[in-house]
């Protein structure tokens, strides 16, 4: 049913559409000129729907006053709950006593008076609670934490709540006087204009430390976060990010500024000064863009003025920065990549000067159909330019093709038949300044061929078990090269050598192009697959065997260096979402010591949880050719969620390694490196939170200590 328009009025409701409306009775007094309608009503008018008992409408003066368990919703969803409200025929506008208004996110804004004009509402003696006001019972309770004001503006269209003499109450009780307070009102898709969740720490070095974010919503795809960090042992600090989202991708930068006084990361050094001030800085970056379908750019940039700032101030615990740009096209059938790369390295060992500047490296691969032997051929060039201030100089260029053809024999085993050749040239200068002979190579010029053909086959078989099944692959694979040339080419990109369960199978198992392992070998292992409902388990085991007696470039301690390799192999086990088991191992094929022992686990739900993870190396690699150290640790991580809200969580890394693993090492078998123990309450509108760590290592001016971090967010008060 139509109700007829109000009387004409200037600028009235022509811009608006018809009132529709339900209700048992309507009475007419055609002396007053009052329509009256009651019993369940039902009134709408452009996206506003109001319910009450009765609805008084004044068709002289247009004032509607809506009385009886009044119920309003807007558009946006938010709705207003009162005895009795005074409404313009927008349905829109009004006033209103005693009110309480539901917010479309929850929050709720109570007030004694209230009025509403051009969708802007203005509450006095009112208060504002994102919280449950009723326990899990349904009986009413006071909100966990609230704002109470003299009076709160509230724009909808701005998504923001503002406050004059407002008040912060926790359980009830006034804590805190906020005099300008405004803050989102939680209903906005994108994140508006406010203060963020401040952060309160205290440790040794710099002492308490608070930090009060302030994000700016710039543009719909511009925002920026401003953050002071006050402290009070050393100067402030400031940090800022910006990101963008553009027509092509995204970028973001981020840094972090102060002024202080540094330490030597090596105090014994005779060069370096006892102290020096300055400029403390760090600054990252992030970009992706994708120019076609085909085309994209993707950079990652990181700088920091000195070796010690990102441990001093907590900001990362990286002791090496990699900077890259990459732009590539990827097809069906191809790929290119143009990238470069610089590092920044942090630790006491490294020389800035003999970190690489990689520019350009460049590699394409085509992929195409073999149309004789129904295989597949996958041709690759590569070209590198690697720069050192103060070392070693490489160019390198190589262009190669691989053919693979795959089938199962009637007996069902898969077959992979493989050949690849590859043609090198390098380029190298000022060989001397690397110290490992074995990676300088011969200055000038040098060139090398590269040839290999490979068999590997699996033999699968597959049967019930335990209710379930399981699957047994044997799995052999013959290589054969002929001799290559390797030390007269440098070693930029094969120097890490461990021979593991993810390379046994390998064509070349050197993780670079520098190196090539040549000669005659079978390798052999079995994989072993269980499912079972609800449980999977996977298990491999495998070694390979030199068939030729020629002198391997391989070192010992990598399981490779002698005609019969270490054996390598992981096992996992999964159960459901419960367990999560990763173990991976080499035994000497001597003795059958445990060279690599390496375990991860994680036990238990998204709320209550343990990690635990195990890492020893016992492979005695010569020091001279790699910098990694052999090693013990230990970590472990939980969590355990309580009584609802609560939960404590905590973590722990320590390391086991003594003289047995590395000679060389100052521990003495049990040196705890870092420990994490906290408790946090989180429920629907506040988050609080205690967490101590405390670092046993010092390094420069970031010294060993206890770090506390309190943490207090009132949920809906920022972002």
């Amino acid at each position: 049913m139509l109700a007829p328009p109000s009387p004409a009025t200037p600028g009235s409701e022509a811009e608006n559409g018809p009132v529709e409306f339900s209700a048992d009775r309507l009475n007419y007094d055609e002396h007053a000129n009052i329509v009256t309608v009651s019993g369940e009503v039902r009134m709408s008018r452009d996206g506003y729907h109001l319910a009450a008992e009765r609805v008084i409408w004044n068709r002289a003066t247009g004032e509607m006053r809506a009385e009886g368990d009044v119920r309003i919703e807007s558009p946006a969803g938010d709705h207003a709950y009162g005895d009795s409200i005074a409404l313009e025929g927008n349905l829109r506008d009004g006033v209103a006593e005693n009110i309480l208004v539901v917010l479309a996110n929850g929050g709720r804004l109570a007030a004694v008076h209230a009025e509403r004009h051009n969708g802007r509402t203005t509450l006095e003696r009112a208060a504002f609670t994102p919280c449950s006001v009723i326990d899990s019972n349904g009986c009413p309770k006071d909100p966990t934490w609230s704002i109470t004001a003299v009076r709160v503006y509230h724009d909808p269209a701005r998504h923001r709540i503002s406050y004059r003499g407002a008040t912060l109450n926790l359980l009830g009780h006034p804590i805190l006087g906020l005099p300008g307070l405004s803050h989102p009102d939680g209903t906005a898709e994108e994140g508006t204009t406010g203060l963020l969740v401040p952060d309160i720490r205290f440790n040794r070095r710099n002492g308490l430390e608070l930090s009060a974010p302030y994000y700016l919503r710039i543009a719909p795809n511009i925002d920026a976060t401003l953050t002071p960090h006050l402290f009070s042992e050393v100067l402030p600090m400031g940090e800022a990010e910006y990101r963008q989202l553009t027509g092509l991708g995204a970028f973001r930068l981020h840094g972090f500024l102060t002024y202080g006084s540094r330490l030597p990361i090596d105090p014994n050094s005779p060069t370096q000064p006892t102290t020096d001030r300055g400029v403390r800085a760090y600054i990252e970056g992030n970009a992706r863009f994708q120019f076609t379908p085909d085309w994209s750019l993707t950079f990652s940039g990181r700088y920091v003025t000195d070796r010690t700032f990102l441990r001093r101030y907590d900001i990362s615990r990286d002791d090496r920065l990699r900077s890259t740009i990459d732009v590539e096209r990827i097809t069906r059938n191809s790929y290119i990549s143009i990238a470069g790369w610089a590092f920044q390295g942090l630790r006491l060992t490294d020389d800035n000067g003999q970190q690489p500047i990689v520019l350009p490296a460049i590699d394409a691969r085509w992929r195409i159909a073999d149309p004789w032997l129904g295989g597949r051929i996958m041709l690759q060039a590569n070209s590198l330019a690697l720069l050192r201030v103060d070392g070693q100089d490489t160019q390198r260029a190589f262009a190669s093709a691989q053919w693979d053809r795959r089938f199962i024999t009637p007996l069902g085993q898969e077959v992979v038949l493989t050949a690849y050749g590859r043609g090198d040239i390098y380029h190298t200068s000022d060989t001397l300044l690397t110290q490992t002979a074995s990676y300088r190579g011969l200055e000038g010029w040098n060139g090398r061929f590269i040839g290999a053909i490979a068999a590997d086959m699996k033999w699968p078989f597959v049967g019930p078990f335990l209710g379930g099944t399981q699957r047994f692959t044997p799995r052999v694979q013959l290589v054969a090269s002929p001799p290559t040339e390797n030390l007269d080419i440098p070693n930029e990109d094969a120097r890490a050598v461990d021979l593991e369960d993810s390379n046994l199978f390998a064509l070349n198992r050197f993780p670079g192009y520098d190196r090539w392992e040549d000669g005659l070998r079978i390798t052999y292992g079995a994989d072993w697959a269980v499912d079972l409902p609800g449980v999977s388990i996977r298990t491999n085991i495998g070694q390979s065997y030199r068939l030729n007696d020629r002198a391997s470039i391989l070192p010992p301690g990598t399981g490779l260096s002698d005609r019969l390799s270490d054996f390598v192999g992981r096992t996992t086990v999964q159960v459901g979402r419960f367990l999560n088991f990763t173990h991976r191992f080499r035994l000497d094929k001597d003795s059958f010591a445990v060279r690599r022992n390496e375990i991860d686990a994680t036990v238990g739900g998204r709320q209550t949880y343990a990690t635990i993870g195990y890492l020893r190396l016992d492979r005695n690699i010569d020091p001279s050719i790699e910098d990694l150290r052999d090693r013990e640790e230990v970590r472990f991580g939980g969590r355990i969620h309580f009584a609802r809200f609560w939960s404590i969580f905590g973590s722990t890394v320590v390391d086991l390694t003594g003289r047995r693993e590395d000679p060389l090492s100052q521990s003495d078998g049990f040196d705890p490196i870092r420990h994490r123990l906290g408790i946090q309450y989180d429920d629907d509108c506040i988050e609080l939170g205690v967490t101590w760590r405390r670092d046993y290592e010092t390094t420069g001016d970031a010294v060993r200590g206890n770090t506390f971090l309190i943490r207090v967010a009132l949920k809906s008060l920022g972002r």
